[in-house]
């Protein structure tokens, strides 16, 4: 059986291939001396049976991950939810799924298409979360489909895989707040997402996140090969509840916010190295 350790670094080493801002970012820090805690990693996936966020979550269960609490993004036609380990040094797994019924008839037409494709064998597989993409696509069914959900886009594009890691603050010492922490990157070239403000919300929610925009990959179509936004690296800062304990979940309306990392829009109309 998988261990943790060896499933996150089998997620780790597939995520940086088309994510070099995430191995970049983490040299950085521990260049300053920090030992580099994960909070979180995020997966996404399609709402449809077989390949829905109880799939993804399987092999995570069977390596012990706990599932927590269950979240609705109605604006971006989201359903997630956290799962979290019994070793508090194991970072949580957050998965998120599209409400592929809630879009137009075009667009689930489009993803009927792709996901027909998938082998069948693929949804018991236990490296589902780090398969890759299993169907063919277009980049003009990518295009259209980007017009209606990036998530959607996003997912036709990439597949199976992280979609961020994320670094806990709280466990960097040589930095006051999350805020040093995204000037540092900021010198340094880095470009933030700063929908919704640099910083995703306050202590008084118990949680701040900050997160890069998405690097820019080529990817393969059947028609093309064109360069898109992959991945993110995220960071996150939790506050102690009135128990004393850190807050371990998470905040939509901040999270909502963080999806916009890979937003392509977005990413092209953003200056590199710029905090709003």
């Amino acid at each position: 059986m998988t261990t943790p350790a060896e499933l996150l670094d089998l997620l780790w080493r597939d995520y940086v291939a088309s994510t070099p801002q995430a191995q970049r970012i983490r040299d950085l820090l521990a260049a300053r001396g920090e030992h580099i805690v994960d909070d979180h990693v995020a997966l996404r996936t399609y709402g449809v049976p077989g390949l829905d966020v109880a799939a993804l979550a399987r092999p995570f269960e069977a390596a012990g991950w706990q599932p927590r609490d269950a979240y609705r993004f109605r604006d971006k036609h989201l359903r997630a939810r956290y799962w979290q380990h019994p070793d508090a040094a194991v970072p949580k797994v957050f998965i998120s799924e599209l409400i592929v019924e809630e879009l137009s008839p075009g667009a689930q037409d489009a993803i009927r298409g792709l996901v027909a494709q998938v082998p069948g064998d693929l949804a018991a597989r236990a490296d589902l979360p780090w398969a890759g993409r299993p169907w063919r696509v277009s980049h003009a069914t990518y295009r259209a489909l980007l017009e209606e959900s990036e998530y959607a886009a996003w997912m036709a594009a990439f597949g199976f895989r992280v979609n961020h890691f994320t670094v806990l603050v709280n466990a960097l010492t040589t930095f006051p707040d999350l805020a040093s922490v995204c000037a540092f990157l900021v010198e340094r070239g880095e470009t933030l997402n700063d929908s919704g403000g640099v910083i995703k919300g306050t202590p008084a929610d118990l949680l701040e996140q900050a997160s890069t925009r998405a690097d820019s990959v080529e990817v393969a179509f059947d028609d093309t090969a064109a360069r898109i936004p992959s991945c993110y690296y995220e960071l996150a800062r939790r506050y102690p509840q009135p128990s004393g304990a850190l807050f371990q979940g998470f905040v939509p309306a901040s999270a909502d916010k963080i999806f916009e990392s890979t937003d392509v829009v977005r990413a092209d109309q953003t200056t590199r190295g710029r905090v709003v």
